[in-house]
């Protein structure tokens, strides 16, 4: 039995648990929010990018968007399921491995706003390219080094990434995805005072080509240091590491992933980011940001994909009109214009209160993954939908018989992904869930802790009684009932007084969940889903409109709804969110959990097996569903690929 299958479920709360950033330094508009006040200021003021900052942005963003046309045949990568060398040497000359290293540092040094942007370019022209440069850029080694790593290791690092030194990320193994507690990875300090690295990496975006690798292992704890998970910069083409396998997607054509060995690789002790035992909280502070790079890249897909459906319902004729003109596929254009631009109101509004560095965002780029991720989703299966057996058709098959290639087909293949990428969105939905009743938790968590002593529960009940006797009462009525609130927002006002509204129902549905279930609230996993899916619409329905105030604003300064302003999409958008949000309450207490939890169960005790029986499984006897985890020198041959000549500065 491995160590990994020894792990309980309170061993894996309590790693989770020890990784969390506890603390809240700055305001979080959604930490609020999920707390019942709504504060739409923190989501306004952070709508302002310094004129400095923009221009040079821009004029960034205008030279790779030159680039990308001129040099990137995004069907040629999809073809071929690689990046050519030819393109990889072009977006290093343009930087795109430095856009966020500071200039110091050899970087561009873009804030994350126009990174967001030169993401979705890039995903653009292949969503492959995109997902190269967020791995490299927003989780592999420029951001854990900038964020926490020595002086010497910036020095050391962070202008070879500038440069063209492609990074990875290396945290999931085999029988590893989100339960870090049974993390196999180990790396075992030496005599000498380095460490030597064993394991398997699995979905190593990036990993196959990548020169510097940024790799979590476990230290045991040991004379002299702490132990615990810790993170590491690894050379890629350091003895011992083999790249065994290139993994192949439904999607991502093009993107170099795949699993990596590490048989006894020395790692000088220099290479430790941060501290030994800190490399869980690494990843996931880097990730408050990271995060954002999918919600931009979904922005690109759904973008893309509303202005087919626009330019296909008008050129499809049926029934005597163009499709468009049928509210049938209306519905889909007005659902598709209005998502789109609330996901990039979310991403915008997300990048630039990183930007202001005076706001806590890690709920808020959670739940622009979360939900940025899904919404593309439901537009690109409505493009599919629009095209009819065209959106099912390759590009390529298209082409050939002599029609526009519109590779609807792969935007779905391509996109689903996102919906797994860095937090699944089950996962996502827990972790948001941890962050929004963490106020209650630290209030009343020993009340419910079955391991509380005495003691413990006799203090908590004092402080839970004084929080809830002060909170509690504030939920009942706020601005939002009030029928002139908000009217500085100008057309915004109606919109933003039902956020408020709906912002202390949701606090106070929260508070009745944890009175109801108390310590059972973390394994009513619906429940909490809808909550956090609620705070999500309404963290969109007040990003949407503070981007269409600085989008198109009239001259009283609040937007204008005239014909074609920005405001006219913000409240289209809303008009459907508040429909979805009104449902999401309703099955907070109405719902089919208990029932469809009781199948479930069955299902997995072998109950219905008969209803599997006559058809045949192609898969059967090809192997196990979690490759053994076994240690020692690989027996493969070693796939890394080689793109370039070395950064190393010797």
């Amino acid at each position: 039995m491995s160590n990994a299958s020894r792990v309980t479920e309170r061993d894996a709360r309590r790693v989770a648990e020890q990784s969390r950033q506890t603390e809240w330094e700055h305001d979080s508009f959604a930490r609020q929010l999920y707390l019942g006040d709504f504060r739409p200021e923190l989501v306004w003021e952070s709508e302002r990018l310094d004129p400095e900052v923009r221009v040079r942005g821009d004029a960034y963003l205008a030279r790779l968007e030159r680039h990308l046309r001129e040099n990137v045949d995004g069907s040629v990568i999809e073809a071929e399921d690689r990046i050519g060398d030819d393109v990889l040497a072009g977006l290093i000359d343009l930087g795109v491995f430095g856009l966020k290293i500071p200039p110091e540092y050899g970087g561009i040094g873009l804030g994350q706003v126009h990174y967001n942007r030169t993401l979705m370019l890039l995903g653009s022209a292949h969503p492959s390219i995109g997902a190269l440069a967020s791995a490299h850029q927003s989780i592999g080694v420029p951001e854990p080094v900038e964020q926490f790593g020595s002086e010497e290791l910036k020095h050391r690092f962070l202008p070879r990434c500038a440069a063209g030194a492609i990074s990875a990320f290396l945290l999931t193994e085999p029988d590893v995805g989100s339960d870090p507690a049974r993390l196999q990875a180990a790396a075992v300090p030496t005599p000498e005072g380095d460490y030597l690295l064993d394991g398997v990496k699995l979905w190593t975006t990036n990993g196959v080509l990548a020169e510097l690798l940024v790799v979590l292992a476990r230290v045991p704890e040991h004379e002299g240091g702490r132990g615990g998970i810790t993170a590491f910069v690894v050379e890629a083409d350091s003895e011992g590491i083999t790249v065994e396998h290139r993994n192949s997607f439904m999607g991502l054509r093009g993107l170099e992933n795949g699993v990596t060995r590490f048989d006894g690789v020395r790692v000088p002790a220099e290479n430790v980011v941060g501290r030994e035992g800190q490399g869980l909280k690494i990843a996931l502070t880097t990730l408050n940001t990271g995060r954002l790079s999918i919600p931009a890249m979904c922005v690109a897909g759904s973008k893309w994909a509303l202005g087919i459906a626009r330019e296909w319902s008008n050129a499809r004729v049926q029934w005597g009109r163009p499709i468009g003109r049928h509210p049938a596929i209306g519905h889909k254009l007005a659902f598709m214009a209005a998502t789109t631009y609330a996901q990039e109101a979310v991403v915008e509004v997300a990048g630039a209160m990183a930007d202001s560095g005076g706001v806590d965002i890690r709920i808020e780029a959670a739940l622009a993954k979360l939900w940025c991720s899904e919404m593309a989703w439901r537009v690109a299966d409505d493009l599919v939908q629009i095209r009819g057996g065209r959106g099912y058709e390759t590009a390529a098959s298209l082409r050939a018989r002599g029609e526009r290639a519109v590779a609807t087909e792969q935007l779905l293949r391509d996109l689903r992904i996102n919906r797994i990428f860095e937090g699944s969105s089950e996962i996502m939905h827990l972790l948001i869930a941890r962050e929004a009743v963490d106020t209650h938790l630290s209030v009343a968590g020993p009340l419910i802790d079955p391991e509380a002593g005495g003691a413990e529960k006799s203090a908590a009940l004092a402080a839970a009684a004084t929080f809830y006797a002060g909170w509690l009462p504030r939920l009942a009525a706020g601005p939002g009932t009030l029928p002139g609130s908000f009217r500085e927002y100008g057309p915004a006002a109606s919109h933003l007084r039902y956020v408020e509204r709906a912002s202390r129902r949701l606090a106070r549905s929260t508070f009745y969940g944890m009175a109801r279930w108390q310590g059972r609230l973390e394994h009513k996993q619906g429940f909490l889903a809808r909550i956090v899916d609620i705070g999500a619409e309404l963290f969109a329905m007040t990003a949407v409109w503070a981007h269409a105030d600085r989008e198109g604003t009239g001259a009283d300064g609040t937007p204008a709804l005239t014909a074609d302003s920005p405001a006219v999409l913000a409240d289209a958008f809303c008009r459907q969110s508040r429909r979805r949000i009104d449902s999401l309450f309703r099955a907070l207490w109405i719902n089919t959990d208990a029932h469809d939890e009781d199948v479930a169960r069955r299902v997995l005790d072998g109950e219905f097996t008969w209803i599997e029986a006559g058809v045949i499984d192609p898969s059967a006897g090809t192997g196990p569903w979690i490759a053994e985890d076994h240690r020692g020198p690989s027996s493969e041959p070693n796939v890394r690929r080689r793109y370039r000549t070395s950064t190393v500065v010797r």
